[in-house]
């Protein structure tokens, strides 16, 4: 019985070695074979890969196995939903056009077995993050990413991975103190009516209760391998792999 809804965020696929980015893509792969068995949908909630930026007739190299995985599933009858993070945004339609994926750019607003949700990856939450947001508007913007697309693609990645490195250490820099902005949006949706807010971003996985609802960060598959799954009207985090105990 189809009755299970998964989410997790923050895979970085393409951020470390080869033998460890190997090792990450065969757990992603492992636990969405455990999902599609009682899986209604899927969320992806952002950052899957840690570069993704996609030209016209050129996408990263790589991540067969993970493709074929989300070809099986979709094949399944199985829903997937893509949030767009803060590092691969850049989809053109390659997603929608080999998977019949529509990526989602801002949030998702769903109603699932009676709960009001709302999935955000959750970049631009922050207290500090004023100059995120700016950024955000330009690298999102059309003619942007038009003028960038005239770049040769190996140039371009090139340059897109650098950026996305430097996103990344200006995020772990953050002091994500008690009073983070993501967690207090999260709060406000809740007071607005929703019962379950879930996000990314921060990479560290929470739940807190606030009123009648939940605040969730799905963590992610670079030190914890997290994910949330709904299922009889109940919302769990879960733990998938345990790297430290299995290097």
């Amino acid at each position: 019985m189809r009755d299970a809804y998964y989410f997790f965020s923050d895979v970085h696929l393409g951020l470390e070695s080869k033998e460890k980015e190997k090792l990450k893509e065969s757990k992603v792969v492992e636990f969405l074979t455990e999902a599609e068995k009682d899986a209604k949908e899927i969320f992806i909630v952002g950052d899957l890969f840690d570069c993704w930026i996609e030209y016209k007739q050129v996408v990263p190299k790589g991540y067969y196995k993970l493709f074929t995985k989300i070809s099986e599933i979709i094949d399944k009858g199985i829903k997937i939903n893509y949030i767009a993070g803060n590092h691969d945004f850049w989809k053109g339609s390659f997603f929608k056009d080999e998977f019949g994926i529509e990526i989602c750019h801002e949030h998702i607003e769903r109603e699932i077995e009676g709960k009001k949700f709302f999935i955000h990856h959750g970049d631009g939450f922050a207290h500090n993050d004023l100059g995120y947001r700016i950024l955000k508007k330009v690298l999102r913007n059309n003619i942007s990413q038009k003028l960038y697309s005239w770049l040769h693609p190996d140039i371009g990645i090139w340059l897109a991975k650098g950026t996305s490195e430097t996103s990344r250490n200006h995020t772990n820099e953050k002091d994500y103190s008690e009073q983070d902005g993501m967690k207090e949006y999260g709060f406000k949706k809740i007071d607005e009516g929703f019962d379950y807010v879930i996000m990314g971003h921060r990479h560290k996985p929470q739940m807190f209760t606030h009123g009648k609802g939940y605040y969730l960060n799905l963590g992610d598959w670079i030190e914890y391998f997290t994910y949330g799954v709904f299922k009889n009207n109940e919302f769990e985090l879960k733990k998938f792999y345990d790297i430290k105990k299995h290097g």
